[in-house]
């Protein structure tokens, strides 16, 4: 198989990234779209010279009329399960953005749909393939300063989204945050074992819901991880990736604004040159998503795998909601 077809489901928001790296494929293209707004589908299809012949208002439409070897769903997480497991039930292969779903029981039934259909399930953790998180990985992994034992990791940025993400009970930990727990998870080669903590609005803050965080998560082997985030700062913001400070029993290990420094106990901080990768973000995902379809080889962010890391989110939920020390 030289290329595959893909229906994308959301080509507004979101969708633009996934419509842009698609085109950009050399081993990827659309055989579909489908969104519900005619005039996005219009003004994209006039954007990318795509036939609006391949344009659908639903997913089972597409699925009459089109072949597709897979399905990228770009949708709001409240439509993941239904969109993904149509997708899934018909034999489509589905990579889906984050978060997996918006309750841990739909995001179970929609892994539990790929096992039974035999189909890959893959998440979109993006994040994972950057070059500074290729760096920090491998610095810990290396040992050359132990054990890490604690971590910190502080994100700020003010967002104006508007849209769903304005409107939910928890913006930053569900949608944002989902990255930066799924990365504490890639980056230790570690899993956490219990969350408790403290959400809360600024009286400055444009969201509905809680878009500041402070959380603390126990993992594996005593190794502690404290969260600071917020989704309405002020100034002064990190990088979407965060700064990280590592700390180990012979050193520490940095970054930040995505430059990464490190030094042993004692020694002042040296700049590490990232690790620089052919491929990132959505392109790498994509090209993952295509070796699983054509070589049969399992993505890292599959979507068993990735339960571990929502559980995460809707864990830190509940703590904030309970006020009390959450088993995950």
């Amino acid at each position: 198989m030289s290329r595959i077809g893909v229906i994308q489901v959301g080509v507004g928001g979101m969708g633009q990234t996934w419509l842009r790296t698609v085109s950009e494929s050399n081993k990827v293209e659309h055989v579909a779209w489908v969104d519900v707004d005619e005039r996005v589908l219009k003004e994209k299809c006039e954007a990318y010279n795509f036939s609006p012949h391949h344009c659908y208002a639903s997913l089972p439409e597409a699925l009459q009329k089109e072949n597709a070897d897979g399905l990228i769903n770009v949708t709001p997480p409240q439509y993941h399960k239904e969109i993904s497991c149509t997708a899934l039930e018909a034999g489509l292969h589905v990579l889906s953005e984050k978060p997996l779903a918006d309750s841990m029981a739909s995001a179970i039934d929609i892994v539990e749909c790929a096992e039974e259909t035999g189909t890959i399930l893959m998440v979109a953790q993006n994040y994972r393939y950057r070059d500074v998180i290729a760096t920090l990985r491998e610095m810990v992994a290396s040992g050359r300063y132990g054990d890490a034992g604690q971590v910190q990791v502080n994100f700020f940025k003010g967002p104006h989204f508007g849209g769903f993400r304005e409107a939910m009970d928890h913006p930053l930990i569900v949608d944002m945050s989902i990255h930066h727990f799924d990365l504490m998870r890639y980056i230790l080669d570690a899993d956490p074992q219990t969350v408790r903590g403290h959400s809360w609005n600024p009286s400055w803050s444009w969201f509905t819901g809680d878009a500041s965080t402070s959380l603390f998560f126990e993992f594996e082997d005593g190794l502690s991880v404290v969260y600071n985030g917020s989704w309405c700062s002020t100034g002064a913001e990190t990088s979407w990736n965060g700064d990280w400070r590592i700390e180990c029993q012979r050193g520490v290990i940095l970054s930040r604004d995505d430059a990464v420094y490190a030094a042993h106990t004692g020694d002042p901080l040296e700049r590490i040159a990232n690790r620089e990768q052919k491929l990132s973000d959505q392109a790498y995902l994509l090209h993952e998503f295509y070796k699983a379809l054509t070589q049969g080889t399992l993505p890292g962010t599959h979507g068993r795998d990735n339960l571990k890391s929502l559980g995460m989110v809707f864990g830190a939920v509940e703590a904030v909601r309970e006020k009390g020390v959450i088993e995950l």
